[in-house]
């Protein structure tokens, strides 16, 4: 298991594509970045005194790669906490995070024709294995996302186009739910069945449906990772 460190940061920058998203860059003031792909991190506003607790925070997925010098986040306003982050959040305002946590990707699993899926901002660790140099170990792989409407779906073309420059056989299904309507489990079943790994991210509610539909088929639980650390 990774040794979590504490890593006191600032904002490099912030943007606010659309009206509920915001997407962060941190630079870390100390000690580079340690991390893999499909990891998260806990994000504090308030300062850091090593003689107190740890002060309030909330858990993001990293979706930059860990060969980046800066380290990526994207948030959507659901909460008192994300609100504050909405409000206070500003290039050059230092913040406190600590990581890594979990093991997403870490845990072995099929690299052949592995299936990603994602709803919404759910699509963040992704991003993290797609444009790492690992991703050229995958073969075949295929990511099915849903996305509220196209502005949505810009978001991410950066990171997407740079995974098919790492691995030219990577294929993407994009949804738009606005018109295509939502995330279809058993069409997604119906084109992969039993045999690769899938990897889903989204929405609690997506991931417990899209998690038993699978199981419910014979799709061994230990070829389902899920990234449901809320």
């Amino acid at each position: 298991m990774a040794i979590v460190k504490k890593y006191r940061s600032e904002v490099a920058a912030i943007e606010n594509p659309v009206a509920d998203i915001y997407m962060v860059s941190l630079r870390s003031l100390e000690k580079r970045y340690k991390y893999s792909p499909g990891q998260f991190l806990h994000l504090a506003l308030d300062g850091y005194d090593p003689s107190f607790p740890w002060p309030e925070s909330r858990c993001f997925s990293m979706q930059s790669h860990q060969e980046e010098e800066m380290l990526k986040i994207t948030f959507a306003v659901k909460g008192a906490f994300t609100g504050r982050m909405a409000r206070e959040l500003a290039a050059g305002r230092e913040v406190w995070v600590k990581l890594p946590y979990g093991e997403l990707f870490s845990r072995e699993h099929r690299r052949e024709n592995t299936v990603f899926i994602a709803g919404g901002t759910g699509i963040t660790p992704f991003l993290s294995i797609f444009t790492s140099p690992a991703f050229g170990e995958y073969r075949n792989p295929r990511l099915h996302f849903g996305y509220r409407d196209d502005r949505y779906h810009s978001l991410y073309r950066d990171e997407l186009d740079a995974a098919r420059r790492i691995n030219p056989t990577f294929t993407v299904e994009a949804v738009d739910q606005e018109t295509e309507g939502m995330l279809d489990i058993a069409k997604i079943y119906g084109a992969h069945g039993n045999d690769p790994a899938y990897f889903i991210s989204g929405p609690p509610a997506m991931i417990k449906s899209f998690k038993e539909y699978l199981l419910a088929r014979g799709v061994p639980e230990t070829e389902i990772r899920t990234d449901d650390w809320e």
